[in-house]
């Protein structure tokens, strides 16, 4: 059998294993054995890849191999859950930065006049797409991380410009497919993609950044297929586009679940981290706040019949899920019936909450998305709501004047009693005030959210 027939049917193998474990990846019970598969794949594409004959040397093979191994490594067994949001991030942004620099090493090795129309196009525009996930990237990085405000940073006329940018830059991709020979053609596309990436992120709150993180992730799977049209690798252009075409569905659903368009995310600048008023019981305004202590909290729950928990991004600071679990399995003992109400875009990326409950055995099946629950508020007795807070804002069923007016949210002032565990009034990324905190049946428990759950786990001990 010719070689490269040979070759040609193992990518398709390692296809096949990208396809079925994307496939698994969509429920959290086959999850795990579907990110085996898909690495099983790509172990099998990158092996077969070091084979080909096309390749001349393996030093830098090895070198990149070796590095990343343990670069790999050393993140997998480091990073804490609450830093994943941050870590995808990073993985965006180098998946686009190696996309682009594949681009350009082909150009460099053939020369951009021994390449037809076609693969100078699909050079520019893979070029053009990584540069922008790549710095695009890492500005959403710093907004996780901190180091850069989450409130959108703006200046008059910025859509404009970053529309008249983005036309700028693929007539320049398609002038440089026409007109190869003048190398400084490719190096502006780059640079303007590369500012590009910045000024379209920069703008977006921290609000939007679950959407963000998915599209971008989409983007480098957009890349990575493009970077399979310059080389001729049918692995990576079908891994580069599951990548894209998964990132927009899941980008889709997290605009779905905020009511938002995808266009207003990207030009709507909406979203910040603001101030908020300070804890304590009494009278804000108009509006009053009733404080809960851990042994009435415990009290409450050890003599209901269904409690929910509905966790944000609040947990996933406090680290507090494996105490969550712990909280649960003494109600579980008490007789209570325990369920976690998981809303789409809660956390900081999406699927987080799943993620930080799976670390700590949630079992899956205690899991509910936003319209598997939300039914079933009028009938629960206590909500726990931990960390969470646009999420379960009425004021988007409420108030048609406030910013997140129309989206889908928990439907948490339904039940009997919601108790909400914060360590201050501050509003959450979309910059608003919460209407629950003052209803009547809602109360505050304030405090670091990890240490307030170990003291209500305290009581409910207690209670024996």
């Amino acid at each position: 059998m010719d070689f490269s027939i040979l070759i040609q049917l193992t990518y398709l193998v390692a296809i096949s294993f990208f396809i079925v474990g994307v496939k698994r990846l969509g429920s959290p019970a086959t999850a795990r054995k579907g990110n085996q598969y898909a690495a099983l794949g790509m172990l099998i594409g990158v092996a077969v890849t070091l084979l080909d004959r096309n390749i001349l040397t393996f030093d830098w093979i090895i070198a990149g191999i070796v590095v990343g191994s343990l670069v790999g490594g050393v993140a997998a067994r480091k990073v804490e859950m609450t830093s994943m949001p941050e870590l995808v991030a990073l993985f965006n942004g180098f998946g686009g930065a190696a996309s682009a620099l594949v681009a350009w090493g082909e150009l460099s090795r053939v020369s951009a006049v021994g390449l037809d129309i076609f693969s100078l196009v699909t050079i520019s525009l893979s070029v053009l797409i990584g540069a922008v996930t790549f710095t695009g990237s890492f500005i959403a990085f710093g907004k996780l991380q901190g180091f850069i405000t989450g409130k959108p940073i703006t200046f008059p006329g910025q859509n404009l410009f970053n529309i008249a940018l983005i036309i700028g830059l693929l007539g320049l991709s398609g002038y440089f497919a026409v007109v190869p020979e003048d190398p400084t053609l490719f190096w502006i596309v780059m640079g303007v993609s590369l500012l590009l990436g910045i000024l379209m992120v920069i703008p977006i709150g921290g609000a939007d950044m679950p959407v963000v993180i998915s599209l971008l992730n989409s983007l480098s799977g957009i890349a990575a297929s493009f970077a399979g049209f310059v080389l001729g690798n049918q692995l990576l252009i079908v891994s580069g586009a599951l990548v894209g075409a998964a990132g927009l569905i899941l980008t889709n659903i997290m605009c779905k679940a905020m009511n938002r368009t995808l266009t207003n995310v990207i030009f709507g600048a909406f979203g910040g981290d603001q101030g908020g008023a300070a804890a304590g019981s009494g009278a804000i305004g108009d509006l009053t706040i009733r404080e809960t202590s851990a042994e009435d909290a415990a009290v409450q729950c050890a003599y209901a019949s269904k409690v929910v928990i509905v966790p944000g991004y609040g947990l996933a600071v406090a680290q507090a899920q494996h105490v969550v679990k712990e909280v649960a399995a003494i109600l579980e003992k008490k007789g209570v019936q325990v369920k976690y109400g998981i809303h789409p875009v809660a956390g900081r990326m999406p699927g987080h909450m799943n993620v930080l409950l799976a670390e700590a055995d949630v079992p899956y099946d205690q899991l509910y998305d936003m319209d598997q629950i939300n039914p079933e508020f009028p009938s629960t007795d206590v909500v726990l709501i931990i960390g969470a807070n646009d999420v379960v804002n009425p004021a988007a069923k409420t108030n048609p004047a406030s910013p997140i007016y129309g989206m889908p949210v928990l439907n948490v002032e339904e039940a009997k009693r919601t108790i909400v565990f914060k360590r201050s009034m501050s509003p959450g990324f979309a910059g608003i005030d919460n209407e629950l905190f003052y209803l009547e049946n809602n109360q505050m428990f304030f405090g670091d959210a990890k240490q307030s759950l170990q003291a209500l786990a305290g009581a409910l001990k207690d209670l024996d």
